[in-house]
């Protein structure tokens, strides 16, 4: 902006101002006057619709799917993008902190007077683009699965030996998602990295029989299963032969 502008600028701004109204009590009034038609509506919707109760917190369930508030979905997601360790911190607080700081920053770098968005394109891109990825990672954040499930195709060779096959390993699949294995071990892109070995190929090192051993006669800490064999022998059964069937593929 050079001289002839800012006193342009300067001139305009104080016809404006002569012409306006004072802030108190003028603006004061119209603030408080919406803030309390705001108020009013969340009082009726709280009155018609009611709240958004659910059912009463079961400590002892193993069924409940952990979820954070769905301004937080964006940074949950993110977290579930950037999966090894070490990189925790940069999602958690490196990458937010970082945008915090360049948005409180906004108005010492950016100091162009041009206010019309297709007059500066570049930050017009910026926040586009920021919109968009908070959009689609809150979305993605919000649809995807619960933590005791495996994501996990079934192979096209369980899929050629039938309709039996294909129900028993997904059956089995579901039973490893279920019983706990997720939090010592790792299957395909679900579960933790230890302490136990990861199984998206352990049929490649132990065969059926061998897994079955282990299951009921396990190394500590693993807990066994030898009371899931003796009352649901189907399920068991089911995912003995889902993790023999986990190998790497040719």
């Amino acid at each position: 902006m050079n001289r002839r502008e800012k006193e342009e600028y300067l001139r305009e701004y104080s016809i404006l101002k002569a012409q306006g109204k004072p802030f108190f009590p003028y603006a004061v009034a119209k603030d408080g006057a919406m803030a309390c038609i705001v108020l009013l509506v969340i009082i009726l919707m709280s009155i018609v619709l009611g709240a958004e109760l659910g059912p009463k917190a079961d400590p002892t369930t193993t069924t409940y799917t952990p979820r954070p508030e769905w301004y937080f979905f964006f940074l949950f997601e993110l977290l579930r993008v950037i999966k090894p360790p070490e990189f925790v911190a940069l999602a958690t607080i490196g990458i937010p902190t970082v945008c915090m700081i360049l948005l409180f920053l906004l108005p010492f770098y950016d100091r162009s007077p041009e206010r019309r968005p297709e007059r500066r394109p570049v930050a017009t891109l910026t926040a586009i683009l920021i919109i968009g990825a908070m959009g689609y990672l809150t979305y993605e954040g919000a649809a995807t699965g619960a933590p005791t499930e495996i994501d996990m195709a079934t192979p096209a060779a369980v899929k050629s030996e039938g309709a039996a096959a294909i129900k028993e390993y997904e059956q089995g699949r579901q039973v490893a998602a279920q019983s706990g294995c997720l939090a010592c071990h790792k299957i395909g892109e679900n579960g933790n990295g230890g302490p136990g070995p990861n199984l998206t190929d352990i049929a490649d090192r132990l065969p059926a029989d061998g897994i079955q051993r282990t299951l009921i006669n396990p190394t500590a800490p693993m807990p066994s299963f030898k009371t899931l064999q003796e009352n649901e022998p189907e399920k068991f059964k089911a995912l003995v032969s889902f993790l023999g069937r986990l190998k790497s593929e040719d």
